[in-house]
C-alpha cells in the first residue's frame, strides 16, 4: 500500500535557572509517563530531543530514566536529536559559539546514551537561512521547521510531505516541515483526528512523510493535559490507534526518513519561527491590529487561500520590543568575546572550561523573548542569565590568573546604538553606564554572588492586556490549547495595570513638584519637571592608583531654571562599595526644588519575611514589598538572606526615602499573574543652592554578601574535606 512515514520528534526542555519543582514536577507529570507509556509498545519509534539543561538535571536527579533512554536508543527504538547545549536562539549568538554549543551537545549525547546524533532541534525554530553554515560545520544532516516557513517560502500545503534540500556558501542541509494540523490536534483533539487528517495524506500522497514536532510538555505539564493524556487514557489510544493502522501508516525516526526516502526538492526558507512566535514578535499595537485583521478575515471563504501569505514579524525585534533583551544580549556578546580573546591569547585549563560553560548557558533563550509563555518577565529566568554571564567573567579572570584586586573602566558602545557606554568592573563589582541615555546605570553586578542588582524590567503594554481588562472568563471545561487559555491566577489585575514612562533603572535624576507624595510617584502621577531623565551626559573618567571615577555632567532646565548636574560613580579595588555623589549648579537663589534620584534594584523578591527594609541598626521597616515614606534619614538597607545580599545606603546628609515595589501583569502557560520584578529606592529632598548656587549629597552604596559568604564556608570546608 505503500504507507506513508510518520515521525513523532518530542521536544523536551526546561530553561536554565527554572525552579528545581518545576523540573520534578514536569518529570513526574510529562517525561516519566510518556516514557513509561511508550515503553510498552514495542513497535513504535520516536526521535525525542532534550535540551542540556533539562538532560543534565535528568542525569543528575533521575539517571534511572537517563537509562532507560539509553536501552531504547541501542534497541532502536529512540533516535537521539541533538542541538545546541543549553537552547539558545542560534541567530541571537556568534557562529564560533553556535558551532561550539552544538558539537559539544552531540559529544555528551555520545557519551552518556550513545547516541548517533545525525539532526537537531532547531530552538523556537527560529530560522535564518545563514545558519545552514553552522549546522552543517557542526556535524548535523538535518533538522525541524515548521510548515509556516516552508509556505513563506510558496509552498502550498501538497507539497509538504517530505523533506527538502536547503543550501547556503555550498554547504547543504536536510530540512523537514512539520506539521501544524498535528501541532493542534495532538493531544488536543480524539485521537482519531489525527488519523483522519493522516489517512487524507496517504489517499493523495502515498508513500509520504510527516512529521509532528513539538512540546514534549503538551503531554502531561500543560494546564489539564495530564488528567486527559494518561488518566483518560489518550495517549494509549493514540498508540493503539497508530498500531490499528500500520498497513498504511509507518511510524519512523527522522534518521530513517532521511536515510530512506529522497528529498522533494530544494528550497531557500526566509527569516521566521513557528506562526505564533511572529505574532508575538510583532510592536503591540501592529500586532493588536494584526489579530483584529485575522478575526475579520478567518470567516471569508477565501482565507484558506490567503492566510498562507499572512506573517507576522521578525524575532530579532524582540531586543527592540524589549530593551531588557538587548541588555542580556549585548552582556553576553560581551562575555563571548571575552571568552574568544582570552582563547586566542592561549588562555586555558578547567576554570576556562567552566566558563566557557557558563557563557553557553547564559545563551539560554527562554527569557530573551516573552509570548504565551512568562519569558522575560521571569525574573528568576533573567537572574538566571546575568548569573551565569557574571560567572563566567569570574572564571575567565580565575583561568588568565587575575587574582588580585583591582579597578578598571573602559568605554565602548556595548550595547549596539552607535553610543559609548562606560564599563567600570572591579574584583567586586562590575557597573555599566549609558551617559547618552539619562546618565543611567543599567547594570551593577556583584561578583562575589553572581547576581546583577540591575536586571530590571520596564512595565509596558501588552496586546493581552484587554483581556485583563475585559475580565476572567468561564472554562468550558475542555483540554485547550495553551495558545487559546484565558486564566486568572489573581483577583484584581485589572487594577494593577500600570506602565512606566521611563525605564525602570537607576541613577535617574528627577525634580518634582515640592507637594509631589509617594502615592503620586508611585503611581506615576508626579509631574516630571526637569528634562534630565533621557538627556545626554558628557562622561569623563578620573583614575588613580586603587579606584577609579566616572562623571557624568548635563546642562538641563527644571521649571524654566537652567541647572546643571553633574554625578559622579567612584569604584575602589577591592570594595564592594560604590560612592555616588551629586552637584547641582545654578539653583534659583530664592526657590526650593525638589530632587530625586530614582535607584531601581532586581532580584530582591518580595512576599517573605527574610527579605526586608532595616535601618542599619537592627529595626525592620517590613518586607521589600512595602511602600515606605522615611522622613529625614541618611540610611536605609534592603536584605535577602535567601540570596545572601544587604544593600547598603547611607547618605552624608539627612535625607528622605521613598519606596515601592515595581510589579506587572503578563501572562505565562499558567495564565495571567502579577509578577514582582523590582524594588524602588528613591531618595529625595528639597533642595536649595548656597551662595553660589550649589547643592551636594553623597551616598555611599555597599553590596554586602556576608550573608553568602558565611553560608560558603561550611560548603568550601565541605569540599576540602
Amino acid at each position: 500500500m505503500n504507507p506513508i512515514r510518520l515521525c513523532l520528534v518530542l521536544h523536551n526542555h526546561q530553561p536554565v535557572g527554572n525552579f528545581d519543582g518545576v523540573f520534578e514536577q514536569a518529570y513526574q507529570d510529562s517525561y516519566l509517563p510518556f516514557l513509561d507509556v511508550f515503553e510498552s509498545y514495542s513497535d513504535l519509534k520516536i526521535s525525542l530531543h532534550t535540551s542540556g539543561p533539562l538532560m543534565e538535571w535528568l542525569d543528575e536527579r533521575h539517571g534511572e530514566y537517563i537509562d532507560r533512554v539509553a536501552r531504547l536508543v541501542r534497541a532502536g527504538r529512540i533516535e537521539i536529536v541533538g542541538g545546541p547545549f543549553y537552547e539558545p536562539i542560534l541567530t541571537m549568538i556568534p557562529p564560533r559559539d553556535r558551532v561550539g554549543q552544538i558539537t559539544t551537545y552531540s559529544r555528551w549525547l555520545e557519551n552518556r546514551l550513545g547516541a548517533n546524533v545525525q539532526g537537531m532541534w532547531m530552538p523556537e525554530r527560529v530560522w535564518e537561512q545563514s545558519l545552514t553554515g553552522d549546522l552543517v560545520a557542526a556535524g548535523m544532516k538535518y533538522t525541524v521547521l515548521d510548515d509556516f516557513h516552508f509556505k513563506n517560502a510558496g509552498l502550498t500545503e501538497d507539497q509538504l510531505h517530505g523533506y527538502y534540500l536547503t543550501e547556503d556558501d555550498g554547504r547543504v542541509l536536510c530540512v523537514f516541515p512539520g506539521s501544524e494540523p498535528l501541532r493542534y490536534t495532538i493531544p488536543f483533539q480524539s485521537p482519531q483526528a489525527s488519523i483522519d487528517y493522516l489517512r487524507g495524506i496517504h489517499a493523495k500522497f502515498p508513500g509520504a512523510v510527516v512529521v509532528f514536532g513539538d512540546d514534549g510538555e503538551k503531554f502531561g505539564t500543560w494546564p489539564d493535559t495530564k488528567k486527559h493524556v494518561y488518566e483518560n487514557g489518550w495517549l494509549r489510544q493514540f498508540f493503539d490507534a497508530l498500531l490499528a493502522n500500520r498497513d498504511w501508516l509507518q511510524m519512523s525516526t527522522l534518521a530513517e526518513a532521511n536515510e530512506s526516502t529522497p528529498p522533494v526538492g530544494k528550497i531557500y526558507l526566509p527569516d521566521g519561527s513557528y506562526r505564533e512566535m511572529t505574532e508575538w514578535a510583532l510592536p503591540v499595537n501592529q500586532q493588536l491590529e494584526y489579530d483584529h485583521v485575522v478575526h475579520e478575515l478567518e470567516h471569508d471563504h477565501r482565507w484558506p487561500q490567503i492566510k498562507r501569505f499572512v506573517r507576522g514579524g521578525f524575532w530579532r525585534n524582540f531586543k527592540v520590543k524589549y530593551p531588557e533583551t538587548n541588555e542580556m544580549y549585548s552582556r553576553m556578546m560581551m562575555t563571548s568575546k571575552r571568552f574568544a580573546q582570552a582563547e586566542r591569547d592561549g588562555v586555558a585549563g578547567q576554570a576556562f572550561e567552566n566558563a566557557r560553560q557558563a557563557l553557553y548557558r547564559g545563551q539560554c533563550n527562554c527569557p530573551y523573548w516573552h509570548g504565551a509563555f512568562g519569558g522575560i518577565y521571569l525574573p528568576h529566568l533573567r537572574n538566571a542569565i546575568f548569573n551565569q554571564l557574571i560567572a563566567a567573567d569570574n572564571l575567565i579572570d580565575q583561568a588568565a590568573g587575575k587574582t588580585e584586586a583591582y579597578v578598571e573602566a573602559t568605554t565602548d558602545d556595548y550595547n549596539f546604538d552607535l553610543k559609548q557606554e562606560v564599563r567600570l568592573a572591579s574584583d567586586k563589582l562590575i557597573a555599566l553606564l549609558a551617559p547618552a541615555q539619562g546618565g543611567m546605570l543599567y547594570e551593577l553586578d556583584v561578583r562575589s554572588i553572581c547576581h546583577n542588582l540591575g536586571a530590571t524590567l520596564t512595565r509596558r503594554p501588552e496586546s493581552y492586556h484587554r483581556k485583563v481588562l475585559a475580565g476572567p472568563a468561564g472554562a468550558n471545561g475542555s483540554v485547550s490549547s495553551i495558545h487559546d487559555r484565558v486564566v486568572f491566577k489573581q483577583p484584581g489585575l485589572d487594577q494593577r495595570l500600570q506602565y512606566d514612562p521611563t525605564q525602570r533603572k537607576s541613577l535617574l535624576d528627577h525634580f518634582y513638584d515640592l507637594g509631589a507624595t509617594l502615592q503620586g510617584v508611585s503611581r506615576g502621577e508626579a509631574r516630571e519637571l526637569g528634562d534630565f531623565i533621557n538627556g545626554v551626559y558628557e562622561a569623563k573618567i578620573r583614575r588613580a592608583a586603587d579606584r577609579i571615577q566616572v562623571q557624568l555632567t548635563r546642562p538641563g532646565h527644571v521649571n524654566g531654571h537652567e541647572i546643571r548636574i553633574t554625578k559622579a560613580v567612584t569604584m575602589m579595588a577591592g570594595s564592594q562599595t560604590m560612592e555616588l555623589t551629586y552637584q547641582l549648579e545654578n539653583l534659583p537663589p530664592h526657590e526650593l526644588l525638589h530632587f530625586a534620584v530614582e535607584l531601581n534594584f532586581a532580584g530582591l523578591p518580595s512576599g517573605a519575611d527574610d527579605r526586608y527594609f532595616h535601618n542599619l541598626n537592627g529595626i525592620r521597616y517590613g518586607q521589600l514589598g512595602t511602600q515606605l515614606d522615611l522622613q529625614d534619614a541618611n540610611q536605609l538597607g534592603l536584605t535577602d538572606e535567601w540570596l545572601g545580599i544587604d544593600v547598603q545606603m547611607v547618605a552624608n546628609r539627612q535625607t528622605s526615602f521613598w519606596t515601592f515595589p515595581i510589579e506587572t501583569v503578563s501572562q505565562s502557560e499558567g495564565g495571567f499573574e502579577l509578577v514582582h520584578q523590582s524594588v524602588a529606592v528613591l531618595p529625595h529632598w528639597h533642595v536649595r543652592g548656597d551662595a553660589a548656587g550649589k547643592w551636594t549629597a553623597t551616598i555611599q552604596l555597599t553590596t554586602s554578601t556576608a550573608i553568602a559568604e558565611r553560608r560558603m564556608q561550611p560548603e568550601r570546608a565541605a569540599v576540602m574535606a
